[in-house]
């Protein structure tokens, strides 16, 4: 009997999956409607409390809100076919995007793309203005986030840059104990086998991809892409609009810095254009954005075969969604322990206030990459893409029209101009 109930539930976790349009804002409206007015699977106030909890995780909180659904129903075997079924529609077909483009014979067609990059960049610029008002809201987070913001901007092609301001901005919001004093509370009995498979994972990581960049094994980017999304999936706190910079300066930035280029390592790298064309894709396709790490885990190995793409896009996947997984399940009790030290709860409100300065340094710098990356391309057609950039930020921020509706215009704009 259970089995069929398990069966019912991924069933509608697929189509979940296929009809999730919008981010996390509008999934959790229909996490409401499917889970719970319409298969009672949780109650309102469970739902609300699951987003809660994943908004403070690192990870993507969308995938964890509904993993989260699965284990109360089914435990960690369930939770686990749960995150597979969500993330596999969007991930094969941003795996299949990137096959696509990867091929002159087959991507003669993304010319109607074009007009996706500046809108890209829109959904970052437009999810910062979102970002901080809640963020920044005191003289401490405001000095933090201008501070961010320039820091990124001068150093944008330091990998030790962004961590560096994440790791300023947590201690600087622990020099006032005012705001959130200490509180008594009740430790939570922590599962540690979980957390150290976590740990492991994470450790084995570095390891084996450091290793195979130093010994130049074969297929040492399949290593690499796995450490790189698995720290990501780790690390990043705000979702997509945060994962997308970040991971612009991992695979397009940092590898033509002057240090990478002195040490001669074999880093992975992606053209701004691919990069940009994945990060607009992403948004029509239905599902966590977090799957744009497919796409990228295919570009990153594109001089090889499809199967080769695939392994990437595999590797990319599962090394960004497993922390997200094993956070929210297994770290779960240990965060809640954490996260009542008032010292980690001061931390996160600097850290908070930093991703919107980071994410604004970020927009700056995609802009003028952008910009840089149109200087062969006519006068009216930069004048059209910064448009686009300014009027795609206005009706994301003003909430003007859904996501999708904005990506499908923004493609029919391509098509119109890639015919004339």
């Amino acid at each position: 009997m259970k089995i069929k109930a398990y069966i019912s539930f991924l069933f509608d976790v697929l189509l979940h999956s296929i009809t999730s349009f919008g981010g996390p804002q509008s999934n959790l409206g229909l996490l409401q409607s499917r889970f719970v007015a319409t298969r009672k699977d949780i109650t309102e106030a469970e739902l609300m409390e699951y987003n809660a909890l994943c908004q403070l995780l690192p990870g993507a909180s969308s995938t964890q809100t509904i993993v989260l659904i699965g284990y109360k129903l089914g435990g960690y075997t369930l939770a686990m076919f749960t995150l597979l079924v969500w993330i596999f529609p969007a991930c094969a077909l941003m795996t299949l995007v990137a096959i696509l483009y990867s091929h002159p014979y087959l991507s003669t067609g993304f010319g109607i793309l074009e007009y996706l990059k500046p809108m890209s960049i829109a959904f970052i610029i437009s999810a910062t203005f979102h970002l901080y008002k809640n963020a920044v809201n005191n003289t401490i987070t405001k000095w933090i986030f201008v501070g961010a913001c320039i820091l990124v901007l001068i150093g944008f092609k330091s990998p030790w840059t962004i961590p560096l301001v994440i790791i300023l901005a947590g201690v600087a919001t622990n020099f006032s104990k005012k705001r959130i004093p200490q509180s008594p509370f009740q430790k939570t009995k922590i599962r540690w086998r979980g957390i150290f498979i976590f740990i492991l994972l994470f450790a084995m990581a570095g390891f084996l991809s450091e290793k195979a960049t130093r010994n130049n094994w074969p297929h040492q980017k399949v290593f690499n892409l796995f450490e790189t999304n698995y720290r990501f999936g780790t690390f990043v706190f705000g979702g997509g609009d945060v994962l997308v910079p970040l991971m612009y300066e991992q695979y397009v930035t940092r590898p033509s810095s002057e240090r990478i280029k002195q040490s001669k390592r074999d880093v992975i790298k992606i053209s701004s254009d691919a990069f940009l064309t994945g990060a607009g894709i992403v948004r029509a396709v239905p599902g966590p954005v977090w799957s744009v790490t497919s796409y990228m885990g295919a570009i990153a190995v594109n001089d090889k075969s499809v199967y080769w793409q695939i392994i990437g896009a595999l590797t990319a996947s599962l090394g960004v969604f497993l922390p997200s997984f094993f956070i929210v399940l297994f770290a779960f009790p240990f965060w809640q322990n954490l996260k009542k030290y008032a010292v980690v709860f001061r931390s996160l409100e600097g850290i908070n206030a930093a991703i919107v300065g980071i994410m604004l340094g970020a927009s700056f710098y995609l802009s003028k990459d952008l910009v840089q990356s149109m200087n062969t391309i006519s006068v009216p057609t930069i004048f059209s893409n910064l448009g686009i950039l300014i009027a795609c930020t206005y009706l994301l921020y003003t909430k003007k029209i859904a996501t999708h509706w904005l990506v499908l215009g923004v493609v029919f704009l391509g098509l119109i101009h890639f015919l004339l």
